[in-house]
């Protein structure tokens, strides 16, 4: 629903920011790797954001990267992982060290983070091996704003996001949103 926020840094408090768009102040969750990558208070931030609905509250979650993002929504998928669980994941290690120890099979350096026991590291293992690959690091990212609107187009038509990736890496730099779009098509229609 919210797929990103641009706006000044009006609050810090770990784990929490507060992006102000336009004077509305979104609450915020964030990781502590994104976090610590944050601005000044006061300049302008993007944060891509995952919106949690429930029935007693609805939080959103931003991250700094797509991949950070990525990795979210496949930890939110594993059964008795919620999103403060994963959002403790992605503070205590980045994405890309999470996919290592997902494919290096290695659920100690999983208990590491706090909340994570010896079972649900090894719950992870199972349900996350073969869908945390090297896609997922930085490289990721959308380069460019036209980037990230094409993206969030991919995945709003139902593509994963390792498929929206793929499909972003193959496009030039300078595309336009639209047209970034057909020919992103075209190549997932391969």
């Amino acid at each position: 629903m919210i797929g990103h926020l641009r706006g000044q840094l009006a609050a810090r408090n770990p784990p929490e920011v507060v992006i102000d768009c336009c004077g509305v102040g979104y609450e915020v969750l964030v990781p502590m790797s994104s976090f610590y990558n944050l601005p000044a208070l006061g300049q302008e931030v993007t944060l891509l954001t995952h919106l949690v609905v429930r029935e007693d509250a609805q939080t959103l979650y931003g991250f700094g990267s797509a991949a950070e993002r990525a990795t979210f929504r496949e930890l939110i998928k594993v059964s008795g992982v919620g999103p403060r669980t994963a959002l403790a994941l992605l503070s205590g290690m980045s994405a890309a060290e999470l996919a290592q120890a997902v494919s290096a099979q290695e659920s100690g350096r999983l208990t590491k983070v706090p909340g994570i026991g010896k079972k649900t590291a090894e719950r992870l293992l199972l349900e996350l091996k073969g869908k945390l690959g090297a896609d997922l690091g930085p490289q990721a990212a959308p380069a460019s704003d036209a980037q990230g609107d094409i993206l969030q187009a991919l995945l709003a038509l139902g593509y994963n996001d390792r498929e929206a990736a793929a499909a972003l890496k193959a496009l030039p730099q300078d595309v336009g949103v639209s047209e970034g779009i057909k020919l992103a098509l075209k190549a997932l229609a391969k």
